[in-house]
């Protein structure tokens, strides 16, 4: 999944846990052509982590606001986790999702 998506996005340059969450903000609000600013990057980010762990019970979509961007309320809070725990969540959220998605299969 790294390899295509780095081809993809990165002139092959492999890309790190944080650009490919932010990659999954960008794909579910889906404004794919335009720049955006720093605030709006760190929201992606957020969008991107509800979205990836909504199949795990701790999010769940809301509704889109007038601009089209998601929102998400919390339905159980996450349980503390150390650095290498949450890594691996958010790793196999990932490859679910694009799983999900047919990226990849």
């Amino acid at each position: 999944m790294v390899e295509k998506l780095s081809a993809q996005f990165a002139d092959g340059d492999k890309l790190d846990l944080d650009t490919i969450i932010y990659l999954v903000g960008v794909q579910e609000l889906g404004q794919l052509n335009r720049i955006f600013k720093k605030d709006e990057k760190l929201y992606l980010m957020h969008i991107a982590i509800c979205r990836l762990l909504e199949p795990y019970g701790y999010y769940e979509f809301e509704f889109f606001d007038d601009d089209g961007w998601p929102h998400y309320k919390v339905k159980e809070q996450l349980p503390p986790l150390k650095a290498g725990e949450q890594s691996v969540l958010m790793k196999e959220a990932l490859v679910n999702y694009f799983m999900e998605k047919e990226y990849i299969l």
